[in-house]
């Protein structure tokens, strides 16, 4: 039997365990997707590269940046981007390799192009970490400038929360790349001046649990056209788990 898994911390909004059980059990595939939960990434990639038959496993919160050093080799696409949410397991005489790759840029960017009608020339997105870095990369392959909004802003495209409603009016994509309103907070919402939203609005929520978050909620309330993570999470999986299985 086959093994496939997901590393990260909590993994309780997460759904990939049940997405892959679910395929192997329709696909008639002998293979079983676990969890590896743990608060120190160090120790559990010990464990990991120790599991037989391992082939693959997804990578969440907070371990998409953090991995990198582990890893034995990295795509290009994923080096640059700077975050991974997909290794590669192959089985040599000198033990484990692992070869870390980033499948949300693909996810996302389909899931985008399905959602919005014509591709804005300006986006707002919400956050900073290893899946902010992928949309990021996605954003700029389809020609549309990124303004990012972050708590610290460090370069001259972050802007602070507070800036926000200066860039509103005109930028109709946003994109909440972080964590905020995931369940079990699911009455959190990024802190944006939602009372300057419109019909003309598109918000994208990264998150997938609850179905509709409060930064979704917010949005529609005004018009503005919404969309969840479920899709985008669905297409990475499917992504990775082509990449698990070429030789």
């Amino acid at each position: 039997m086959q093994l496939f898994g997901l590393l990260g911390f909590p993994l309780g909004h997460s759904f990939s365990k049940t997405y892959f059980t679910e395929k192997f059990k329709a696909e008639k595939i002998d293979a079983e997707f676990v969890n590896f939960e743990s608060a120190n990434i160090g120790q559990t990639l010990q464990v990991i590269k120790t599991t037989p038959s391992l082939k693959g496993f997804a990578v969440t919160i907070p371990y998409k940046e953090k991995i990198i050093p582990y890893l034995d080799y990295i795509s290009e696409e994923a080096q640059k981007i700077g975050a991974v949410n997909s290794v590669k397991v192959a089985d040599t005489l000198a033990g484990p390799i692992l070869t870390g790759y980033n499948t949300d840029i693909l996810g996302f960017k389909e899931s985008l192009l399905q959602f919005i009608q014509t591709s804005p020339t300006q986006a707002l997105l919400l956050g900073t970490g290893g899946a902010a870095k992928a949309v990021r990369h996605a954003l700029a392959s389809l020609g549309i400038e990124v303004l990012t909004v972050s708590r610290t802003p460090h370069s001259p495209s972050e802007i602070a929360y507070d800036q926000v409603a200066h860039f509103l009016p005109n930028t109709p994509l946003i994109i909440n790349a972080t964590p905020v309103g995931m369940w079990p907070n699911v009455t959190d919402c990024p802190d944006i001046p939602y009372h300057l939203l419109t019909p003309n609005h598109y918000l994208f929520d990264l998150i997938y649990n609850p179905e509709i978050t409060e930064f979704m909620y917010r949005g529609k309330q005004q018009g503005a056209q919404i969309k969840n993570g479920l899709q985008m999470r669905h297409l990475q999986a499917d992504y990775s788990w082509e990449l698990w299985n070429t030789r």
